[in-house]
């Protein structure tokens, strides 16, 4: 328990206060759920409320409804589109189907949020399948199922998850199937080279187009309409959400699949100039823009330096609060025997939470950002530190604590002069092990808008682009390189050969 409020004030040091200070000029924050549609729509609005003379901040990417809301609620983000059908069934777990209207009442009872007016499409759950396979086959609804028991399935862990989804819909269509987890982004790849047959899509993904996939007709009405609407708190200005009703009614289901096709399908230039590019037409298509601010695209390198120069960041001040907070640690299980067994369970059980999901439990008490990962790497930075410390301390020779013990050393100078030289190379194998770790969990903070590397990465899922997922992936791998190396070069500028010497015998 102890270590619990140990880690815990450190970590409210680290971040610091969640909320801004008063009378700054906060921009509105525009977010976005990590898949293509929602990355557009997010830059509709921003552009939107832009061109209307509003600062504007951009937090896309966010991993999925639970983070995405979350934020909102935690007043992380001030607006992001939402899904009538989504809120429906996995926010407010209505046991039967409500209107619209109802829809907007009951979310604004419940957690103080308007939904605003639809935009007009509605992109509901579908299954896909490749549309050579379906002619073959000759599969047309989603009943037609049963009487091909061989195919492979593969659903998104949301889609499996959800009541309103895989269980219900096998139960509705009676279909035998034993489907494997596999993320949205990823299953389109596999049906394309042959690894999957059947997957959830969205009705209105451009990757439709892209992967000339089909769509089965769902003959017995299973899935509810999502109809596509800004969701923001309720006490957002009243300007603001009049300027957002704008887009209600804009986009039908056709014009969304179109328009999410046509920033897949271009690969000319950055997606984020793409994205642009395809929001700002849009909008002067309709009407909606007053203004001509020229669209800036940013070199790779710059993009490169700054996400690096962020991953650092998050990676070294959870590195620096780890190392504070993990070594009196061990010291202090190593002193105190059983009484520090707590510390270990402790440092071990955050170990075994996913990393998305703690990121997300890090959100109602440290906003979205860069608090939360920080947050969440210094947690993960515990266990290999403090078990490192104990191992090596426990591991000294029962000799040298006798002799030193009988010279009339005091238990302090004993640990000062002896028993932590000797136990450093190992110390600084467990921070090694730790720094390398945050490396690699770090990419994930992009879900929860943190930038670094997992930018280009959560991106290039989205969009099914590999060069993208190679712009995060390739540096992460050689920053990790690159410490392994610095930590070796400064083991052996600092520690004596002989324990060097010792720690490799």
């Amino acid at each position: 328990m102890r270590a619990a409020v140990v880690a815990l004030l450190v970590i409210a040091l680290i971040v610091g206060p969640a909320v801004p200070a008063a009378g700054a000029d906060v921009p509105i924050v525009v977010g976005s759920k990590n898949f293509n549609e929602s990355y557009n729509l997010g830059e509709i609005i921003a552009q939107l409320l832009e061109d209307r003379g509003y600062s504007v901040e951009r937090k896309f990417g966010l991993g999925g409804t639970l983070i995405g809301f979350e934020a909102l609620r935690n007043q992380g983000i001030d607006v992001y589109v939402e899904y009538s059908g989504t809120l429906a069934e996995a926010i407010l777990k209505l046991p039967e189907r409500a209107s619209y209207l109802e829809l907007q009442k009951k979310i604004r009872d419940a957690y103080g949020m308007d939904l605003l007016e639809p935009l007009g499409f509605s992109n509901t759950y579908a299954i896909a399948l490749r549309r050579s396979q379906a002619d073959r086959l000759k599969l047309k609804k989603i009943s037609d199922l049963s009487a091909a028991p061989n195919l492979r399935y593969g659903f998104s862990p949301d889609f499996m998850n959800r009541h309103d989804c895989w269980p219900g819909l096998q139960r509705v269509y009676r279909l035998d199937a034993q489907p494997l987890r596999i993320e949205h982004g990823l299953a389109y790849e596999a049906l394309a080279q042959d690894k999957l047959d059947i997957t959830d899509a969205y009705s209105t993904d451009g990757d439709i187009k892209k992967f000339n996939l089909v769509l089965l007709e769902d003959d017995r009405g299973y899935f509810p309409k999502y109809l596509g609407a800004p969701l923001v708190r309720a006490d957002m200005d009243g300007r603001v959400k009049s300027i957002l009703n704008e887009l209600a009614g804009t986009l039908n289901d056709e014009q969304m699949t179109e328009l999410n096709a046509r920033v897949i399908l271009q690969d000319s230039k950055s997606p984020e100039v793409i994205r642009q590019t395809v929001a700002r037409e849009f909008l002067r298509e309709h009407g909606l823009l007053r203004s001509h601010r020229p669209i800036v695209e940013r070199s790779l390198w710059s993009l490169l330096w700054e996400r690096t120069l962020r991953h650092l960041q998050l990676m070294g001040i959870a590195l620096a609060a780890g190392i504070v907070v993990a070594i009196p640690l061990g010291i202090a299980v190593y002193r105190f025997g059983r009484l520090g067994q707590p510390v270990l369970y402790f440092t071990g059980a955050m170990q075994t939470i996913p990393s998305i999901a703690l990121l997300a439990f890090m959100i109602p008490l440290f906003d979205i950002g860069q608090k939360p990962a920080i947050a969440a790497l210094f947690l993960y930075s515990l266990l290999p530190i403090v078990r490192n410390t104990t191992t090596a301390l426990f591991s000294i020779d029962p000799v040298l604590k006798k002799v030193s013990v009988g010279i009339g050393l005091t238990a302090w100078q004993r640990l000062r002069y002896i028993e932590l030289p000797l136990a450093a190379p190992t110390i600084l194998g467990g921070i090694k092990t730790a720094a390398i770790i945050n490396i690699g969990t770090a990419t994930l903070a992009a879900f929860i808008g943190a930038g670094g590397l997992g930018e280009p990465i959560v991106t290039g899922l989205a969009l099914h682009d590999q060069r993208l997922i190679l712009q995060g992936a390739i540096p992460a791998a050689l920053l990790a390189i690159g410490t392994e190396i610095g930590f070796e070069l400064f083991e052996t500028s600092v520690i004596p050969k002989h324990l060097l010497q010792k720690s490799v015998e």
